[in-house]
């Protein structure tokens, strides 16, 4: 009899959460370039391979959230209401990131980050992937080329207000501060303009 796929995939996701949970402590502990994808894979008690069917590399095990945070973004801008304009909801999102980054115990974990090359350098293409998607799904919404100037400058502006934000004194306030100059460029851009007439209510 086949496991159901509800329980599978709850296997699944339990799996992958305990590999990176397991992954973070002994990065921690040992420090990140003192620990192999084997002693992680040896500690969570899993097969080398089952730990790479859940991450690509040892550089993901410390962004286990990666995908989550890009899904997120997409999904705001693809499930908000036709009323409802594109930059307070960007902005929202990344107050929501920038919490996460200020969160109890993430110093540590940041100050790792900043101390590996190889981490700060996949950070940097998750960022630059992260700004591709959001930029394809505001383009969606708009119905306009992936390839759109102005979507693809207001995703990635987006995405730099969470980087720029987590270092000022006061993350949340440079968030707001950001995405008033972000809002004053979107909104003298022509596809701004035309996004307000196409999503304006009807009746």
């Amino acid at each position: 009899m086949n496991e159901p796929s509800g329980r599978r995939e709850r296997k699944k996701a339990a799996t992958r959460q305990k590999i990176a949970d397991t992954a973070l402590r002994l990065f921690l502990e040992r420090g990140y370039d003192a620990v192999g994808i084997r002693d992680v894979a040896a500690e969570a008690d899993v097969a080398v391979t089952t730990l790479f069917s859940h991450f690509a590399s040892k550089e993901a095990l410390v962004f286990e959230q990666d995908q989550g945070f890009e899904q997120g973004l997409v999904r705001a801008v693809a499930d908000r209401t036709p009323d409802e304009p594109l930059i307070p909801v960007l902005r929202r999102e990344i107050h929501a990131l920038v919490r996460h980054c200020a969160a109890p115990g993430a110093a540590p974990v940041r100050n790792m980050i900043e101390s590996s090359p190889s981490l700060r350098e996949y950070e940097e293409s998750m960022r630059l992937r992260h700004a591709e998607a959001l930029a394809a799904a505001i383009a969606a919404d708009l119905g306009v080329p992936e390839t759109s100037t102005a979507c693809r400058t207001v995703a990635r502006f987006a995405i730099d207000a969470y980087a720029l934000a987590r270092e000022a004194a006061d993350p949340q306030a440079a968030v707001d501060e950001i995405f008033r100059m972000i809002e004053a460029a979107w909104g003298a851009s022509s596809l701004a303009r035309g996004a307000s007439e196409l999503r304006r209510p009807t009746g």
